[in-house]
């Protein structure tokens, strides 16, 4: 072997060896917040949501992986609630495993007085370091239900998560094979209740989070005493953002807080609003400090280069013109009176 390929090996190996330190790391501190109780929200429309979203704000600041964990285990929290569930025991670590993209899927089958999933559940955050997860599967061609399972019962793919960016919510495609699970509600109920708007709201804040730890360079350019119009132009541009973000999403808690059991009316619309705004607003950031500090952060400034890389990640749970498209539709319907699907 040549000594070129010698170091390629070496440095390939430590590349992997600090992705797995950042998971391990993220996972520990993901499980000193659930014990020392810094994860016990207020749940959403409960009189306290900004303080919610705004905690999920401050830990995506630090990580956006490690927020992409904690949402989960908060949100779980609060299906468990909303759904009138058995609360998680203490010291667990609850994942929300409910996405279903084009693929294999997850099926339940109904024996004798339990249930039990086979297939496969893809985008499982938390992968390796959840104890129990609440898991979406088909329990007919069209319709889905909520399961409580245990997380070890599944067999992690390996390999099933290819980007830098989140690599470190350790999220990957887990096989199921006739394991057991406790319905969580009735089918259907999952996103028939006004939690899942909400939930999808603090997504947002996490979202918002990563924007301002994206920001963090910049701001300290522009803040200093010899900075260019240029650097605090688009520092301005991305102050615009920021507070765009944040205003929206504080008027959302004060809406869920005033009227929590309004469903599609209000809390759909508002959702899709939230969404939209925020994720416009960070993408903003990504542009304006990429184009701002060119290379040299994301080469050496190691936090600011993983936030850039989550956040990129992060933010393609919007779906662009698609949501975009839902909301034009459901906002046309409202402002014209009339009773449109979405």
């Amino acid at each position: 072997m040549s000594d070129s390929e010698t170091f390629l090996g070496a440095l390939g190996r430590a590349e992997t060896n600090t992705a797995d330190e950042h998971r391990k790391r993220v996972a520990a501190w993901l499980c000193e917040e659930i014990d020392e109780g810094h994860l016990d929200l207020p749940l959403p429309g409960h009189g306290n949501t900004w303080q919610r979203w705004a905690i999920l704000r401050d830990l995506a600041r630090r990580d956006l992986s490690l927020v992409r964990l904690a949402e989960g285990h908060a949100d779980a929290v609060a299906i468990l609630a909303e759904l009138k569930a058995s609360p998680p025991e203490p010291g667990s670590v609850w994942g929300v495993w409910t996405a279903h993209p084009p693929g294999p899927d997850l099926h339940a089958q109904s024996e004798g007085s339990g249930w039990r999933l086979n297939g496969v559940k893809q985008f499982c955050s938390g992968a390796r370091v959840c104890t129990h997860a609440l898991v979406s599967a088909l329990v007919s061609e069209a319709e889905r239900q909520l399961f409580a399972v245990r997380a070890e019962a599944a067999v992690a793919a390996p390999d099933t998560w290819a980007a830098a960016g989140m690599a470190a919510s350790d999220t990957l495609t887990l096989i199921f094979d006739d394991v057991a699970a406790e319905p969580v509600g009735r089918v259907g109920d999952y996103i028939a209740r006004p939690g899942f708007h909400h939930g999808g709201i603090g997504v947002a804040a996490c979202w918002y989070g990563g924007a301002l730890a994206v920001s963090q360079p910049l701001a300290t350019q522009a803040a200093s005493g010899n900075a260019d119009v240029q650097t605090r132009a688009r520092y301005g541009a991305i102050d615009r953002e920021l507070y765009s973000a944040e205003t929206v999403l504080r008027r959302a808690a004060e809406e869920v807080d005033a009227d929590p059991e309004d469903y599609e009316a209000g809390a759909k619309m508002r959702a899709m609003r939230v969404r939209a705004v925020v994720a416009s607003a960070c993408a903003g950031v990504l542009r304006h400090t990429g184009e701002a500090l060119g290379a040299g952060p994301l080469a050496f400034d190691p936090h600011y280069a993983h936030a850039v890389e989550d956040l990129a990640v992060y933010l393609r749970q919007h779906r662009g013109d698609r949501d975009l498209a839902g909301l034009g539709t459901a906002a046309a319907a409202h402002e014209g009176g009339t009773d449109v699907e979405s």
